[in-house]
């Protein structure tokens, strides 16, 4: 493991409990949960469809689409046309899974296909290739991990002001 200048991946939060990082994990840290998030962005809706789409055992898949139901990633609703049939949909919480998506894509073609994916994604008004996911700043400045730090909210009023403002912002409830 790389010794970061701040120590982001060992802070003292991470050891307390309160770093969301292993709570996200437990829900997607295995590449199957992402493989049926990224057939749900593509609108795959059908147990069917996502099994012919990612080429799963049933059992696997049955278990990852409870595991996300349950994990308020997907919800599951009967299909309006034929009450017998299921969809599974994205919720606000899986549809901000939308960026960890894309950098991971993005990550994967830098370091491990070497390539950019075919198809590329791509500005659907512009129908130009999108940039490279990024960190930052509240002033619109690109960061790198050299330029952050940890702040522990509970000993400044104004980290935790900004940090709830973000949160209210981006629709999160948690």
């Amino acid at each position: 493991m790389v010794k970061m200048k701040h120590d982001i991946l060992n802070s003292t939060a991470s050891k307390e409990g309160d770093c969301a990082l292993p709570h996200a994990l437990s829900l997607m840290g295995e590449k199957w949960s992402f493989m049926i998030l990224r057939s749900a962005f593509d609108d795959v809706r059908h147990f069917e469809g996502f099994l012919n789409k990612i080429g799963l055992a049933r059992n696997i898949l049955a278990n990852r689409l409870a595991r996300l139901t349950e994990g308020g990633v997907l919800v599951r609703t009967p299909c309006p046309d034929d009450r017998r049939k299921v969809e599974y949909r994205l919720t606000q919480k899986g549809l901000d899974l939308l960026p960890v998506m894309i950098g991971l894509r993005q990550w994967g073609e830098k370091w491990a296909t070497g390539i950019p994916s075919t198809p590329v994604l791509s500005d659907q008004r512009d129908k130009k290739p999108i940039k490279p996911v990024t960190i930052r700043s509240h002033d619109d400045r690109i960061l790198t991990w050299e330029d952050l730090c940890w702040i522990d909210s509970k000993d400044d009023a104004e980290v935790a002001e900004d940090n709830n403002a973000i949160r209210n912002i981006s629709g999160s409830t948690s």
